[in-house]
């Protein structure tokens, strides 16, 4: 919001105006129809559009989010509500990295929620989200899953493009997390940092001077089978736990290469043998 100064106003005192927002919305749904996975409902609005491409032969279908309006400023509203119902199988992407700028102090509200049928497989994976010098971002996850339907999501995010020169040093983030099987909560997390990121970031018991970290989760029933694997996977770029029907995975890098170099073949044992969306090929 900026302030300028009403020459209607009689005392001349300043009042804000709001300055043009970005918003959007999109909704998709899909079912099973014949056999296989079938698309039933698709809903856009504003600057969020969704492209459905043509999967590769025996691959689930396939969508992606684009964001027209280029990233996102403060007071930016975007969001997405995705359900795969029962035996079916989805995989969701973004067009490209999001970009997050500069705030003149409203953050920008990214919401998306998930909901996923017994039986049915949906894979969220969103690219990255590079948070520029003084970007605000608060973005929120829910997912609904009924009976043994498995999610595997992602989000990333890199704290300013090192690779071109720039450098983060204030800005916020709160990325917020709740996870349901059956109506019971059985994930839920905040993760909170404002000021001075590039200070907080460099603390060892943060990101040691990182500026780059995803956090992965595979809820789904005896996810214990494939932890040692994913730790394989991983090495010492982060670390995995699973229990109580979910494995959970955080990676963190010097990088955003570093990072998806890390994250492509984690997600590849996650879903399976499932391809990876197109739009992750670097």
């Amino acid at each position: 919001m900026i302030v300028f100064p009403a020459p209607d106003v009689p005392d001349g005192s300043a009042v804000p105006v709001r300055m043009q927002r970005a918003e959007g919305s999109a909704r998709l749904a899909f079912h099973r129809r014949h056999g296989t996975t079938r698309l039933r409902t698709l809903y856009q609005e504003g600057c969020v559009k969704i492209r459905l491409p043509t999967p590769l032969p025996g691959s689930p279908p396939e969508a992606i989010l684009i964001n027209t309006a280029g990233g996102l400023a403060g007071g930016d509203r975007i969001s997405a509500e995705i359900e795969a119902a029962g035996a079916t199988a989805a995989t969701v992407t973004t067009q490209a990295c999001e970009r997050v700028y500069r705030s003149t102090g409203e953050a920008a509200t990214v919401t998306n929620r998930l909901m996923v049928g017994a039986g049915g497989r949906l894979a969220w994976l969103p690219q990255e989200t590079i948070l520029f010098d003084g970007g605000c971002l608060s973005r929120r996850l829910e997912a609904d899953l009924e009976g043994d339907a498995e999610l595997v999501a992602v989000e990333a995010v890199l704290f300013g493009r090192t690779a071109m020169g720039e450098t983060l040093s204030h800005g916020a983030l709160h990325d917020r997390w709740r996870i349901r099987r059956d109506g019971r909560l059985v994930f839920a997390e905040d993760f909170r940092v404002s000021g001075a990121i590039a200070a907080r970031l460099a603390r060892p018991a943060t990101l040691s001077g990182c500026t780059a970290m995803a956090t992965v989760l595979y809820a789904a029933p005896e996810p214990e089978r494939l932890l040692q694997a994913v730790r394989a996977s991983i090495g010492d770029a982060g670390g995995a736990s699973a229990w109580d029907g979910k494995l959970l995975v955080r990676l963190v890098a010097a990088s955003g290469l570093a990072l998806r170099q890390r994250l492509e073949p984690l997600l590849s044992l996650l879903l399976a043998g499932r391809p990876l969306p197109k739009v992750w090929q670097l």
